[in-house]
Order: C-alpha cells, then sequence, then structure tokens
C-alpha cells in the first residue's frame, strides 16, 4: 500500500504515518534493548558495560547504511511524486546493489579489527573480550540490516509506513524469545545475545522480501532488480554520500562522547549504556516525526507544491515541540524506575537517574533541530543538514570532554554537552532557514 502525499489534508496523513514510524523505531531499539536488558540482569555488570561499549560502534555502521537508504529515499519519494516511474525502478535497483555489497564489505572490516578498534575506544580490558567477541557476531547481520532498512524505507517513501511496522514486529518477538532461550536456557552468555539479534535481522529481512514480491506492484520488478545503472548511482552518491557521512559524523560524536564516559569507570560506563537506552527510547517520536515529514515534503517537493511543503514543515515541527515537552515531563518522574529495568546496581541506578532527570529538562531542543533537518532533507539540500550534524556532534565532544577532564564532572556532563551541541546546530541552521522565507523558497501557494 502507498500513499500520495501531494493531495488531499496534511495533517491526518501526516499523524498515520507518524505512528508506524514510531513504533517501527520503537521495535527496532527493542533488539539493543532486550539484549542490555537480559544481559544486565542476567550476566551482571560487566556484560551489561561490554554490550553498552559495542552498541554505539555497531550504531555507526548502522547509520551508515541508514544513510545511504535515506539519500536514496529521498529520490525515490521525489520521483514517486513527479510519477517518473522509469526513473524511480532504476533509482531503487541501482541503491540496492550498491548498499548490500557496502554492508558486506563493512562486516568483514568489523569482524577484522574488533579488538583494535574497541581499544582505541578505551574500553576496559576486563571487558574487552568479551564485546569483542559481541561485535563479530553482530556484525554478520549488517546485510540483513541494510536489507531490511533499505526495503523498508522504500516503502515508507511510497507512502507505506503500517507493512515494515508488522514484519519488524515479529522480528522483534523473535529477538526476545531468542534472548531468553539462549542466554538463560543454554547458557551461551553475550554471544547467544548477539546471535539471537542476528536471526532476527534475518527474519524481518526475510518477510520484507516477500511481502514486496508479492502485494507491492510498484516494487514488484523482477529482474529489474538487478538493473545497475551507473548514472544513477552518481546521483544516488550525491544524495546517499552526504547522508552517510552526516549520519556517521553523528555517531562518531557519541562514539566520542562514550570514550570520555569510559574513562570514568566501568560502573558509570555501565550507567550510561542503560540510560542511554531509555534517552533513544525518550527521543524515537521527535525523529519518526521528522522522518514522516521528509517523506511528505520529498514528495510536494518533486510535485513541485512548495506550499505544501511550507505546511507539512509548520504541521510538523509543532507536532515534534508538544512531544518533547510532554515527553521530558514524562521521564523527569519515571526515571528510576526506568533505570531499574537494566540493573539493581545502586550506583549504576543513581547515576542513570541523575542523566535521565538533566536532560529530561533538554527535550525541546532536538525537536526543534529535527524538524529543521527535515525540512532540508526533504527539499534536497543535504550540504546545511550535513555541516550542522559536524557542528552538533563537534560541540558536543568537546563540551563533555572539558567538563569531565578540566573541570572533574561526572555522568552529568554528557547531558550538559548535548545541550551545548543541539544549541550549536541551531544557531547554524536557523539563518539559512529565515533566508528561505525572505526569498520566497516556499513559495506563496497555499
Amino acid at each position: 500500500m502507498t500513499h500520495d502525499f501531494t493531495k488531499g489534508s496534511l495533517l491526518g496523513p501526516m499523524l498515520r504515518f507518524t505512528i508506524p514510524f514510531i513504533l517501527a523505531n520503537y521495535l527496532q531499539l527493542t533488539y539493543n534493548a532486550v539484549d542490555s536488558i537480559i544481559v544486565g540482569r542476567f550476566l551482571g555488570p560487566e556484560a551489561l558495560a561490554a554490550v553498552g561499549t559495542s552498541n554505539p560502534l555497531m550504531t555507526l555502521l548502522i547509520m551508515l547504511l541508514r544513510g545511504t537508504t535515506l539519500g536514496a529515499g529521498i529520490l525515490i519519494g521525489s520521483y514517486f511524486g513527479a510519477k517518473e516511474y522509469d526513473k524511480l525502478h532504476r533509482q531503487i535497483s541501482t541503491a540496492m546493489l550498491s548498499g548490500a555489497v557496502f554492508a558486506l564489505c563493512l562486516s568483514l572490516i568489523i569482524f577484522v579489527f574488533a579488538d583494535p578498534i574497541l581499544g582505541l575506544l578505551q574500553v576496559d580490558l576486563s571487558i574487552r573480550p568479551m564485546a569483542a567477541g559481541y561485535l563479530r557476531i553482530i556484525a554478520f547481520g549488517l546485510i540483513f540490516t541494510f536489507l531490511y532498512n533499505y526495503l523498508s524505507s522504500t516503502m515508507q517513501a511510497l507512502g507505506d509506513g503500517k507493512t515494515p511496522l508488522i514484519f519488524l514486529a515479529i522480528s522483534a518477538s523473535v529477538n526476545i524469545v531468542g534472548d531468553l532461550l539462549l542466554v538463560m536456557v543454554f547458557r551461551l552468555g553475550i554471544a547467544g545475545a548477539a546471535i539471537a539479534t542476528v536471526a532476527s535481522e534475518a527474519v524481518s529481512c526475510a518477510l520484507c522480501i516477500n511481502y514486496i514480491r508479492k502485494h507491492v506492484p510498484i516494487l514488484n520488478m523482477g529482474k529489474a532488480w538487478f538493473v545497475f545503472d551507473a548514472k544513477m548511482l552518481k546521483k544516488t552518491l550525491q544524495y546517499g554520500s552526504v547522508s552517510a557521512i552526516q549520519q556517521a559524523t553523528v555517531q562518531l560524536g557519541i562514539l566520542g562522547v562514550q570514550g570520555v564516559v569510559n574513562s570514568l569507570g566501568m560502573t558509570t560506563t555501565a550507567a550510561f549504556a542503560a540510560a542511554n537506552r531509555i534517552d533513544d527510547f525518550a527521543l524515537i517520536p521527535t525523529r519518526s516525526i521528522a522522518n514522516a515529514m521528509t517523506a511528505v515534503l520529498a514528495q510536494n517537493w518533486g510535485a513541485n507544491d512548495q506550499g505544501r511543503v511550507r505546511k507539512g514543515f509548520r504541521t510538523g515541527t509543532l507536532l515534534d515541540f508538544c512531544y518533547g515537552l510532554v515527553a521530558g515531563l514524562l521521564l523527569y518522574f519515571v526515571a528510576t524506575w526506568a533505570v531499574l529495568l537494566f540493573t539493581t546496581n545502586s550506583y549504576v541506578i543513581h547515576e542513570g537517574e541523575k542523566y535521565l532527570r538533566l536532560i529530561a529538562f533538554m527535550y525541546w531542543a532536538p525537536a526543534l533541530t529535527n524538524s529543521i533537518q527535515a525540512f532540508f532533507r526533504g527539499t534536497g539540500d543535504l550540504k546545511i543538514t550535513l555541516v550542522s550534524s559536524m557542528v552538533n556532534m563537534g560541540i558536543r565532544f568537546l563540551a563533555t570532554f572539558i567538563l569531565v577532564m578540566g573541570f572533574h564532572f561526572d555522568i552529568a556532563a554528557v547531558p550538559w554537552g548535548c545541550l551545548a551541541g543541539w544549541l550549536g546546530m541551531m544557531l547554524w541552521e536557523v539563518p539559512f532557514l529565515i533566508h528561505r522565507y525572505r526569498t520566497n523558497l516556499f513559495g506563496n501557494n497555499t
């Protein structure tokens, strides 16, 4: 099922389209969150820290892959909005083939260089072998991660957000059952959690492929799935490479922050691992609203209806900002219970609670930056989003580093560093946004 956002009202369709995005992202996070909960509860804080230090690196690789799919998704949405179906099909196949090769190369690199990479991140020697083993197993699932994210991103660009959600729900269930069996019953330890994650990713990928083959006519391309268009690849790389670099920049900043946190000791690392999972869950809706905005704006930009681009941006920004305020308020009051899901260690709970209650007051900032980023992505201006991400993560890392190393802050340095990064990001982006209004690039048609 596809949806044409170039016609009819915007608020209702955007809300309906955003909800599957939110649920899908929540389910995506359950892969790592369930691992962390089961590992922390049944294998101890050392195992929790090992998973926590491995996850930022894997997220970096996944963000690289998602960046390529996001860039391709913008082109797909634009071609779909413009009704250029021949270009649409060649875009889909070319991006799929090139992305699969890229995913396989990343898997090989991680398998070979897991130990030195963890050394660069200052992972404690006591947990480094455990973290390396977990990392190598997870790396095998990157090809499944790419294929699922690419196919679901393609369907979302065409207006179908529900079907990928259903498949991801099934996959998440497989992951939970696999974790319980392999960790608690078969006693495979941290490796069991990694195996369950890879298996669940393979399931979501297989379900997506089978559904598209049978039920999505516009994507039922047969042999055309294997058509490679060098000219189309060049255009895809122009969008996808910028988007991938942007996603990688964000995660590199997070890796830098992780390295600073690791210097505070294993128990603080465990607290950050738990609190960061909760923080990710709380911020999912703001990112999902922004993703839905990107799809809506890309289709209308392709249809050259700049008035609807303006409406979509205004509507999405209001939704995102309201959510940020409500989510921050709720997180402040449930912080202690949320951390208790991951551990019973009193110090870890105390540090995790401190992190969450502080950052809860800052959620209005990412709501605004995500909305502005969605506008520039949806209208194809990815250079601004790339530089803004670099500004954000550079300031975030430097602020956290200075607060910890210079002023001897504890885990509280991380939320303050995040706020500094978000404010720096807005200082960069807002002038460009104002320029769009002043030069009337939004258009006057409503």
